[in-house]
Protein backbone atom coordinates (compact mmCIF):
# COMPACT_ATOMS: atom_id res chain seq x y z
CA UNK A 1 0.00 0.00 0.00
CA UNK A 2 1.19 3.51 -0.83
CA UNK A 3 0.18 6.28 1.56
CA UNK A 4 0.33 9.97 0.68
CA UNK A 5 -0.20 13.09 2.78
CA UNK A 6 -0.93 16.55 1.37
CA UNK A 7 -0.23 19.72 3.34
CA UNK A 8 -1.89 22.94 2.26
CA UNK A 9 -3.84 25.89 3.51
CA UNK A 10 -7.61 26.17 3.45
CA UNK A 11 -8.67 27.32 0.00
CA UNK A 12 -5.56 26.11 -1.86
CA UNK A 13 -7.11 22.87 -3.03
CA UNK A 14 -5.29 20.19 -1.02
CA UNK A 15 -8.51 18.25 -0.47
CA UNK A 16 -9.46 18.56 -4.14
CA UNK A 17 -5.93 17.45 -5.11
CA UNK A 18 -6.29 14.28 -3.04
CA UNK A 19 -9.64 13.56 -4.69
CA UNK A 20 -8.26 14.13 -8.19
CA UNK A 21 -5.29 11.88 -7.43
CA UNK A 22 -7.60 9.18 -6.10
CA UNK A 23 -9.71 9.34 -9.27
CA UNK A 24 -6.57 9.18 -11.43
CA UNK A 25 -5.29 6.10 -9.56
CA UNK A 26 -8.73 4.47 -9.77
CA UNK A 27 -8.63 4.97 -13.55
CA UNK A 28 -5.47 2.87 -13.55
CA UNK A 29 -7.27 0.02 -11.79
CA UNK A 30 -5.93 0.79 -8.32
CA UNK A 31 -7.98 0.69 -5.15
CA UNK A 32 -8.01 4.08 -3.44
CA UNK A 33 -9.13 5.92 -0.37
CA UNK A 34 -8.97 9.72 -0.02
CA UNK A 35 -10.06 11.87 2.90
CA UNK A 36 -9.28 15.23 4.53
CA UNK A 37 -8.30 16.03 8.11
CA UNK A 38 -9.43 19.41 9.37
CA UNK A 39 -11.64 20.76 12.07
CA UNK A 40 -13.12 24.23 12.19
CA UNK A 41 -10.35 25.57 9.99
CA UNK A 42 -10.82 28.76 8.10
CA UNK A 43 -9.44 29.90 4.77
CA UNK A 44 -5.64 30.03 5.04
CA UNK A 45 -5.36 27.67 8.01
CA UNK A 46 -3.21 24.53 7.64
CA UNK A 47 -5.09 21.47 6.38
CA UNK A 48 -4.09 17.91 5.57
CA UNK A 49 -5.53 15.45 3.11
CA UNK A 50 -4.67 11.78 2.76
CA UNK A 51 -4.78 9.13 0.09
CA UNK A 52 -4.07 5.43 0.08
CA UNK A 53 -3.39 3.50 -3.13
CA UNK A 54 -3.14 -0.26 -3.40
CA UNK A 55 -3.60 -3.08 -5.88
CA UNK A 56 -5.95 -4.67 -3.35
CA UNK A 57 -9.01 -3.33 -1.56
CA UNK A 58 -8.08 -0.71 1.06
CA UNK A 59 -9.57 -1.72 4.41
CA UNK A 60 -7.52 0.46 6.77
CA UNK A 61 -9.62 3.28 8.25
CA UNK A 62 -7.17 5.56 10.07
CA UNK A 63 -5.29 8.74 9.33
CA UNK A 64 -2.02 8.32 7.46
CA UNK A 65 0.74 8.26 10.08
CA UNK A 66 3.70 6.97 8.06
CA UNK A 67 3.32 8.23 4.49
CA UNK A 68 5.50 7.11 1.60
CA UNK A 69 5.11 10.53 -0.03
CA UNK A 70 4.35 14.02 1.26
CA UNK A 71 3.19 16.92 -0.92
CA UNK A 72 3.44 20.51 0.35
CA UNK A 73 1.29 23.01 -1.55
CA UNK A 74 2.37 26.08 0.44
CA UNK A 75 6.08 26.55 1.19
CA UNK A 76 5.32 28.72 4.25
CA UNK A 77 3.94 25.61 5.97
CA UNK A 78 7.49 24.29 6.33
CA UNK A 79 7.98 26.83 9.14
CA UNK A 80 4.62 26.07 10.80
CA UNK A 81 3.98 22.34 10.42
CA UNK A 82 6.27 19.34 10.77
CA UNK A 83 5.63 18.26 7.18
CA UNK A 84 7.95 15.23 7.42
CA UNK A 85 6.19 13.85 10.51
CA UNK A 86 6.19 10.07 10.05
CA UNK A 87 7.51 10.24 6.46
CA UNK A 88 9.32 7.00 5.75
CA UNK A 89 13.08 7.24 5.35
CA UNK A 90 13.83 7.72 1.66
CA UNK A 91 10.24 8.84 1.08
CA UNK A 92 9.46 11.57 -1.43
CA UNK A 93 8.92 15.12 -0.22
CA UNK A 94 7.48 17.27 -3.02
CA UNK A 95 7.59 21.00 -2.32
CA UNK A 96 5.91 23.87 -4.11
CA UNK A 97 8.98 26.09 -4.23
CA UNK A 98 11.00 28.21 -6.60
CA UNK A 99 14.16 26.93 -4.87
CA UNK A 100 16.14 23.86 -5.92
CA UNK A 101 15.60 20.76 -3.77
CA UNK A 102 19.22 20.86 -2.65
CA UNK A 103 18.58 24.16 -0.86
CA UNK A 104 16.43 22.21 1.62
CA UNK A 105 18.96 19.40 2.12
CA UNK A 106 20.02 20.42 5.61
CA UNK A 107 16.44 20.69 6.73
CA UNK A 108 15.14 17.46 5.17
CA UNK A 109 17.99 14.96 5.28
CA UNK A 110 17.01 11.35 4.66
CA UNK A 111 14.24 12.08 2.15
CA UNK A 112 14.02 12.24 -1.63
CA UNK A 113 13.44 15.93 -2.27
CA UNK A 114 11.58 17.30 -5.27
CA UNK A 115 10.51 20.85 -6.04
CA UNK A 116 8.38 22.62 -8.60
CA UNK A 117 7.33 26.26 -8.76
CA UNK A 118 3.65 25.37 -8.87
CA UNK A 119 2.69 28.89 -7.81
CA UNK A 120 4.35 30.43 -10.86
CA UNK A 121 2.86 27.77 -13.12
CA UNK A 122 -0.64 28.35 -11.70
CA UNK A 123 -0.25 32.11 -12.14
CA UNK A 124 0.91 31.64 -15.74
CA UNK A 125 -2.24 29.62 -16.46
CA UNK A 126 -4.45 32.08 -14.56
CA UNK A 127 -5.49 29.59 -11.91
CA UNK A 128 -6.55 31.57 -8.88
CA UNK A 129 -5.20 35.07 -8.43
CA UNK A 130 -1.71 36.53 -8.49
CA UNK A 131 -1.62 36.63 -4.69
CA UNK A 132 -3.51 33.34 -4.16
CA UNK A 133 -2.71 30.92 -6.98
CA UNK A 134 -4.53 27.58 -6.98
CA UNK A 135 -1.65 25.12 -7.28
CA UNK A 136 -3.34 21.75 -6.81
CA UNK A 137 -3.44 20.60 -10.42
CA UNK A 138 0.10 21.76 -11.12
CA UNK A 139 1.43 19.91 -8.08
CA UNK A 140 -0.33 16.73 -9.26
CA UNK A 141 1.54 16.84 -12.56
CA UNK A 142 4.81 17.13 -10.65
CA UNK A 143 3.72 14.31 -8.33
CA UNK A 144 3.07 11.99 -11.28
CA UNK A 145 6.63 12.43 -12.53
CA UNK A 146 8.35 12.52 -9.15
CA UNK A 147 6.80 9.31 -7.82
CA UNK A 148 5.54 7.24 -10.75
CA UNK A 149 2.49 6.30 -8.64
CA UNK A 150 0.17 7.40 -11.44
CA UNK A 151 0.55 8.45 -15.07
CA UNK A 152 0.23 12.03 -16.25
CA UNK A 153 -2.49 10.94 -18.68
CA UNK A 154 -4.62 9.58 -15.83
CA UNK A 155 -4.06 12.78 -13.83
CA UNK A 156 -5.15 14.91 -16.80
CA UNK A 157 -8.23 12.77 -17.38
CA UNK A 158 -9.18 13.05 -13.70
CA UNK A 159 -8.66 16.83 -13.82
CA UNK A 160 -11.09 17.07 -16.75
CA UNK A 161 -13.68 15.13 -14.77
CA UNK A 162 -13.22 16.55 -11.27
CA UNK A 163 -12.28 20.22 -11.68
CA UNK A 164 -15.42 22.32 -12.05
CA UNK A 165 -13.98 24.90 -14.47
CA UNK A 166 -10.94 25.95 -16.51
CA UNK A 167 -10.29 22.34 -17.51
CA UNK A 168 -7.75 23.07 -20.21
CA UNK A 169 -5.76 25.56 -18.12
CA UNK A 170 -5.58 23.04 -15.27
CA UNK A 171 -4.47 20.25 -17.61
CA UNK A 172 -1.81 22.51 -19.12
CA UNK A 173 -0.57 23.45 -15.63
CA UNK A 174 -0.25 19.77 -14.71
CA UNK A 175 1.64 19.03 -17.93
CA UNK A 176 4.00 21.97 -17.40
CA UNK A 177 4.72 20.97 -13.79
CA UNK A 178 5.39 17.40 -14.95
CA UNK A 179 8.13 18.78 -17.20
CA UNK A 180 9.52 21.32 -14.73
CA UNK A 181 9.73 19.34 -11.48
CA UNK A 182 13.30 19.11 -10.20
CA UNK A 183 14.17 15.87 -8.46
CA UNK A 184 17.12 15.28 -6.19
CA UNK A 185 18.35 11.93 -4.95
CA UNK A 186 17.85 11.05 -1.30
CA UNK A 187 19.71 13.53 0.85
CA UNK A 188 22.00 11.78 3.32
CA UNK A 189 21.58 12.62 7.01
Amino acid sequence: MIEIRFHGRGGQGAVVASTILAVACFKEDQHVQAFPAFGVERRGAPVEAYIRVDAQKVLLRTNVYQPDHVVVLDPTLIQVVEVTRGLKRGGTLLLNSDKAPESFAGQFAGYRLCAVDASRIAQAHRLGSRTHPIVNTAILGAFARATGVVSLDAVCEAIREEVPSHHQANVEAAREAFERVVMAEEVAP
